[in-house]
């Protein structure tokens, strides 16, 4: 059995194939590559012939083949207005990547995002939308995958939180026997992200009066000491300097919060989980293991996941589609409850919207 699992990216979309549960393809494309020739990526994924493949879902819907979406859906995937849309190279690739695929006739399903699990108490879910979107569901259900493996316990007996340190956004997620109960997204989460700003103060929309999709990609760490997108790995090798120290503080600031947060959530966690692109570099993942070893009585593991070096999303929502396949993953998709999301990610907003 081969599957595919397609992770779109603030900077690069990656795919993971499985054979059999076994990584065989590993590919990694730049998003602006991605918007502007979506036919390479799907051209490599098409050549893989996948019986599945996992396509690139954004905010999530719920389990849904890619004949089923309709134009609403496709709209709450990426929730940007369509004059919008020309300005972020990860939606324009997403949304060009599916027409690509659809006009191919491929086997692709769209999972869903944190928000769509029956396993969150819907009293959490309130005037939210990012609990964390498809990719970082993804993720997570690999962390049940990884601590079930290394520890060597049942699904049923997995518990942790997870942060997730990504270019773009980041994401606390919480697990609590083997489920999903909880997240805390990038465009909620409490503090900045490398490229995002975290949780936005409404204080601050108001006074923006105006607030473009655009603004959900600035304000983070290197914004605030470079105004543009740094390489991460030379935002790393300055933290002895100005500003940088103090953007750093702000961001490990909030993961204290998130994951603070979580933890109470699930009150028996394992371990704490670190994951993301900015956790693959050596001097911040110490430095953030060590804040939390030193305010947590827990360990601190990286993830470790499959081998390969696609993004860990890549890898979570390849294991799904091996599942929904019937596959060696059958098991840890059926105990997460895939299969039973439902909703749309606005259903829960109790504020007046303009869409």
């Amino acid at each position: 059995m081969r599957v595919i699992g397609v992770d779109p990216g603030t900077r690069s979309f990656d795919a993971i194939g499985l054979e059999n549960g076994k990584i065989k393809l590993d590919l990694s494309f730049p998003s602006e590559v991605v918007a502007e020739e979506p036919s390479k990526i799907v051209k490599a994924i098409e050549d893989f012939n996948a019986d599945i493949i996992i396509g690139p879902s954004g905010y999530g819907v719920p389990l849904k083949h890619i004949k089923e979406l309709t134009e609403r859906d496709r709209f709450e995937m990426t929730l940007v207005r369509e004059e919008e849309m020309k300005e972020i190279p990860v939606l324009i690739g997403l949304q060009k990547m599916i027409d690509e695929m659809a006009e191919k006739n491929m086997n692709v399903w769209f999972i869903p995002g944190v928000i769509h699990l029956p396993t969150v108490p819907e009293w959490r879910k309130y005037n939210k939308i990012d609990m964390g979107t498809a990719d970082k569901m993804a993720i997570t259900v690999l962390g049940i995958y990884d601590q079930a493996k290394r520890l060597g316990v049942e699904y049923s007996e997995v518990s942790f939180v997870l942060l997730e340190v990504g270019f773009g956004y980041n994401y606390a997620g919480a697990v609590k026997n083997g489920k999903i109960i909880d997240g805390i997204g990038g465009t909620i989460f409490p503090g900045v992200g490398y490229v995002n700003s975290g949780a936005l103060d409404g204080e601050v929309a108001y006074l923006m009066g105006n607030v473009r999709k655009q603004h959900l990609f600035w304000g983070g760490a290197s914004m605030i000491v470079a105004e543009k997108i740094l390489p991460p790995e030379e935002f790393a090798k300055r933290l002895d300097e100005e500003p940088f120290a103090n953007a750093w503080e702000a961001m490990k600031d909030g993961f204290l919060k998130a994951v603070a947060s979580e933890l109470a959530v699930v009150g028996d966690a394992k371990e704490i989980i670190l994951s993301g692109r900015l956790m693959r570099i050596e001097e911040l993942k110490k430095d953030v293991k060590d804040l939390f070893e030193d305010k947590f009585d827990l360990p601190v593991v990286k993830l470790r996941g499959l081998e390969g070096k696609a993004k860990e999303a890549a890898q979570g929502s390849a294991i799904i589609g091996d599942g929904l396949a019937g596959g060696e993953f059958k098991e840890l998709v059926e105990h997460v409850e895939i299969k039973k999301s439902y909703g749309i990610v606005l259903d829960y907003v109790r504020l007046p919207l303009n869409v």
